[in-house]
C-alpha cells in the first residue's frame, strides 16, 4: 500500500505508527510547516497551554513520564511530539515545508494524484490529519485594513512585537484569551479586553509534576497506563453535565459561580463577567489565572468589538480605545476543514462542495460518500467538550487500519453515512449544546452541531473497534505496488 497521511501533528504522527506496526511502510507524511507539531509547532502565543491533563496528551503507543505539570504547556508538548519522531524513526517519511494543492482521485487507476509545493504524490490512500483547529478565524469588522498600528492572531503570533508599554486590545474571551491575558498583562501599558459574551470558567488546579512522581511512572510502565485510564474515565463523568444536564449542571454551573465570585470582589465587575446561558453550550474554560488578571488596574473589560479604526478600537457601548497593537483571539474556522476545497472525489466535486450540499458530516467522522479510500481523522462530529481529542484520533485510526491495509478500495455507501449523521443529530438534540441559549462555533449557519460527538469517548472506541465492511462499496485496487511518490 502507498500511503500519503496530510498533517505531522499528534493524529498524522499516531497513524504512521499505527499503519506501520500493520505492516504498511509505504508512507509519506506531508506538512505545510517547517517541523512537526501541528497545533502545537504554529500557536506559540504567550501562556499557550493544553486544557486537557497531559496525561490523556501523550499517545497511547508513547506514553511519557516526563510531563513537568498536570497541563503541560505548548513548548512541552510540541517537544514531545518531536521524541516521539525521533524513537519511531519517522524521520524519512517526513515532507516538511510541503504544501498540498490538489488531490483528485482517479477513478480509472484507483489511486489518488496528490499535488503538492514539491511535486507530485501518487498515493492508494489519503488520510486527512490536519485537525479542524487549523486556519485562524479573522471577523470582518469595519476600519480593520485602516488600523496603523500592529495586529496579529494568537495562533499567528508575532514574536516581533514588543508589548511592554504597549497599549493592547485582545478580541474575544476564549480558550487563547483567557491564557494570553494573564500573560501579557503585567508587561503591557494597559489592556483592554473586547468580551461579546463572557465564558463559563471553572477552576484549573494545575501544579508541577514531583520529580519522584516522574521516575515512580517511568519505573512502572502499568502505572502509567492505569493514571491515563483514571484521568480518562474521570473525564467522563463530566459528559454528563452536557448530555444530561439537570443537577449535573447545576453543579457545574455552582463550581463555576463560586470561582467568580472569590476571585472577582468587585460586584460591578462580576456581574459583567457572569454568563447568562446555559453551561457548556459554549466551550467551558479552565483558570486560575484570568480573573485575577481582570482585576489588575491596566485591564479594561469592555464590550464586543464594534468597529476599528486607524488608532484604536470601537466597542458595542460606543467607548473608544486607543492601542497600538490588537491581538485577534478569535479562534479557527472549522466550518471550512483544511483541504476540502483542494480534494476532489471520484465524481469531479471537491470536498467542500459535498460539505455544502449535504452539510459537513461523515460516516463515523471518518469517511465521506464519493470520496473513496479518503479517512478524516478528527473529522466533522469527533470533537469533544469534555476530554481529550487524541483519544478520538487513536480511536478512527483502530478503525482504519485493517481497512487501508486490506489493499482494497473502500468507499462509504451513500445511505449508511446518511443514517449515521441522522442518529448523531437525534442524540445531539437534546444535549446542552443545542439547547442551552446560545449559538457557538460548534454549530454552522443552520443551527446544527456539526463539530462535536454525543457521548463519550470509551463509547466511540467502542465504535470504532472493528472496521464494518457492510457499510462500503468494496472493489480490488488495479496495478502493481509502486513507490509512494512519482
Amino acid at each position: 500500500m502507498r500511503v500519503c497521511i496530510v498533517g505531522a501533528g499528534f493524529s498524522g504522527i499516531a497513524a504512521a505508527i499505527d499503519l506501520r506496526r500493520a505492516g504498511v511502510t509505504d508512507l509519506v507524511i506531508v506538512d505545510r510547516g517547517d517541523a512537526v507539531g501541528g497545533a502545537w509547532r504554529d500557536n506559540t502565543y504567550p501562556g499557550c497551554a493544553c486544557d486537557v491533563q497531559s496525561r490523556l496528551y501523550e499517545l497511547e503507543a508513547a506514553p511519557w513520564p516526563e510531563w513537568t505539570r498536570k497541563f503541560a504547556g505548548q513548548e512541552e508538548i510540541r517537544s514531545y511530539l518531536e521524541s516521539v519522531v525521533e524513537i519511531f524513526e519517522l524521520g524519512p517519511s517526513l515532507r516538511l515545508d510541503t504544501e498540498v494543492t490538489r488531490a483528485a482521485w482517479d477513478d480509472d487507476e484507483a489511486e489518488w494524484r496528490v499535488e503538492t509545493s514539491s511535486g507530485e504524490i501518487v498515493a492508494d490512500v489519503l488520510i486527512s490529519a490536519c485537525g479542524g483547529l487549523t486556519e485562524p478565524l479573522y471577523p470582518v469588522i469595519p476600519g480593520m485594513a485602516e488600523f496603523s498600528g500592529k495586529a496579529m492572531h494568537t495562533a499567528r503570533w508575532d514574536h516581533s512585537v514588543d508589548l511592554r508599554g504597549k497599549r493592547v486590545a485582545v478580541v474575544g474571551t476564549g480558550a487563547s484569551a483567557i491564557q494570553v491575558i494573564p500573560a501579557i498583562a503585567p508587561e503591557a501599558e494597559h489592556v483592554v479586553v473586547l468580551q461579546r459574551t463572557p465564558p463559563w470558567v471553572m477552576p484549573r488546579g494545575d501544579r508541577a509534576v514531583p520529580a519522584w512522581y516522574r521516575s515512580l511512572l517511568a519505573s512502572l510502565p502499568p502505572a502509567q497506563r492505569a493514571m491515563r485510564g483514571i484521568s480518562s474515565w474521570a473525564r467522563e463523568v463530566q459528559l454528563l453535565s452536557f448530555t444530561r444536564q439537570g443537577a449535573f449542571r447545576v453543579l457545574g454551573e455552582r463550581i463555576a459561580r463560586r470561582h467568580l465570585e472569590s476571585q472577582v470582589p468587585d460586584p460591578e465587575l462580576r456581574a459583567r463577567l457572569t454568563p447568562h446561558y446555559a453551561m457548556g453550550c459554549k466551550r467551558i474554560l479552565i483558570s486560575d489565572d484570568y480573573y485575577p488578571a481582570l482585576m489588575r488596574d491596566n485591564v479594561t473589560v469592555a464590550g464586543g468589538l464594534d468597529m476599528v479604526t486607524p488608532t484604536g478600537v470601537v466597542d458595542t457601548e460606543g467607548m473608544t480605545h486607543d492601542v497600538d497593537v490588537i491581538v485577534w483571539a478569535t479562534g479557527f474556522n472549522v466550518l471550512e476543514p483544511p483541504l476540502a476545497d483542494r480534494v476532489i472525489g471520484r465524481d469531479g466535486e471537491t470536498l467542500a462542495e459535498a460539505f455544502a450540499r449535504n452539510g459537513m458530516s461523515a460516516y463515523k467522522g471518518t469517511t465521506v460518500a464519493g470520496f473513496p479510500n479518503l479517512y478524516m481523522l478528527q473529522g466533522p462530529n469527533t470533537g469533544l467538550g469534555h476530554s481529550s481529542v487524541v483519544l478520538m484520533s487513536e480511536a478512527q485510526i483502530d478503525y482504519l487500519v485493517p481497512a487501508v491495509a486490506s489493499g482494497l478500495v473502500h468507499e462509504v455507501d451513500p445511505a449508511r453515512q446518511q443514517a449515521y449523521v441522522a442518529e448523531v443529530d437525534r442524540r445531539l438534540s437534546t444535549t446542552v449544546w443545542q439547547q442551552g441559549g446560545c449559538r457557538s462555533w460548534y454549530q454552522n449557519g443552520h443551527g446544527r452541531n456539526v463539530a462535536l460527538w454525543p457521548g463519550s469517548t470509551h463509547g466511540f472506541a467502542r465504535m470504532m473497534r472493528t472496521f464494518d465492511p457492510g457499510a462500503y462499496r468494496i472493489r480490488r485496487r488495479k496495478g502493481e505496488h509502486r513507490v509512494a511518490s512519482a
